[in-house]
């Protein structure tokens, strides 16, 4: 379990068939042969520890479930290691199970703040987005500022887009989001309600 609150960013040495290797440094830190780590959000094993990188082996259903298809070598990633039981959760419950591949529609900057604007490609991922609700982007969590049919949009502050991979995300490119575990658990309790009526 995640906390949506990136540790640093790492970047890819590369990708060879299933077994994508990350540079990376703090995220080193405790991280041993089997440990989890969030790479844009997607919780991934460590297969591979050599000097400053970590190794993980993606499934085909990761591929094509999520947007790590898209990485190439060079390309930045969002790391955070699992959350401790007894640290603070700085931003909200994450588990690292991406729900879907979102499309970042638009990108505004004003006052080194940027409103992103970002299409789901799957109808199911709409109830379970609500206006102030959180949600991860690439690992991310944030708030949810407007939200409509289609689409919802995010704020985000000069810190993050710095600390972040989302200060370089460009209209046309996907993006992995998790829905909050609460309104998934919730949804699906409702759902079994009303099939036993």
């Amino acid at each position: 379990m995640f906390t949506g609150i990136i540790e640093e960013t790492g970047r890819v040495l590369r990708r060879t068939g299933p077994r994508l290797v990350v540079r990376a440094r703090a995220t080193l830190d405790g991280t041993q042969l089997g440990s989890s780590l969030a790479v844009n959000g997607v919780c991934l094993t460590a297969v591979e520890l050599e000097g400053d990188s970590v190794g993980f082996d993606v499934g085909p259903e990761t591929f094509a479930r999520t947007a790590l298809e898209d990485l190439s070598t060079g390309a930045g990633v969002n790391l955070e290691r699992p959350m401790r039981l007894d640290g603070l959760v700085g931003g909200h419950l994450v588990l690292g199970h991406v729900d879907g591949v979102g499309v970042v529609a638009s990108v505004e900057r004003d006052s080194g703040m940027a409103r992103l604007r970002i299409e789901w490609q799957d109808e199911a991922l709409a109830p379970l987005l609500i206006l102030k609700g959180s949600v991860a982007v690439d690992g991310v969590s944030l708030t949810v500022a407007a939200l409509d049919a289609r689409a919802f949009e995010i704020m985000v502050i000069p810190h993050t887009l710095e600390r972040t991979t989302l200060g370089g995300l460009r209209a046309g490119w996907r993006v992995n989001l998790e829905m909050d575990v609460i309104g998934k658990y919730v949804l699906r309790a409702l759902s079994l309600r009303e099939e036993q009526r």
